[in-house]
């Protein structure tokens, strides 16, 4: 039996929901998952703008990231500091603090281990 792909035709162009943190201009939607239970995945967008207040997230999951568009200046609790640009990618492991921040604007396509809506 044959199983169809799923084509979301400029997906980066999706309207992506505030992440709801007063001070940060963050914003996070997932745009695509996969159908099985037991090892799920979830891909989608992330947007981070010039905000006075960086984002601190703690990964519940693990996630992969690419720069797509623009930049950002992401840390995590080693010290370590990425002046990130289009093309880079990262690998956040399940209970790692990400700092996330942008001098103006920058957009990732994100793959999470997770289920729909759980970021």
């Amino acid at each position: 039996m044959a199983t169809a792909m799923k084509y979301l035709e400029q997906a980066i162009k999706t309207e992506l929901p505030s992440m709801g943190r007063p001070g940060i201009n963050a914003f996070l939607g997932d745009v695509v998952a996969s159908d099985d239970p037991d090892k799920t995945i979830v891909g989608g967008f992330y947007r981070m703008e010039k905000s006075d207040e960086p984002l601190v997230y703690e990964y519940h999951y693990d996630e992969m990231k690419i720069i797509v568009e623009g930049e950002m200046i992401i840390s995590d609790e080693t010290g370590t500091t990425v002046h990130a640009s289009v093309g880079d990618v990262f690998y956040f492991p399940k209970g790692s603090v990400i700092t996330f921040q942008s001098p103006d604007y920058g957009i990732g396509f994100f793959c999470g281990q997770r289920r729909e809506g759980e970021g």
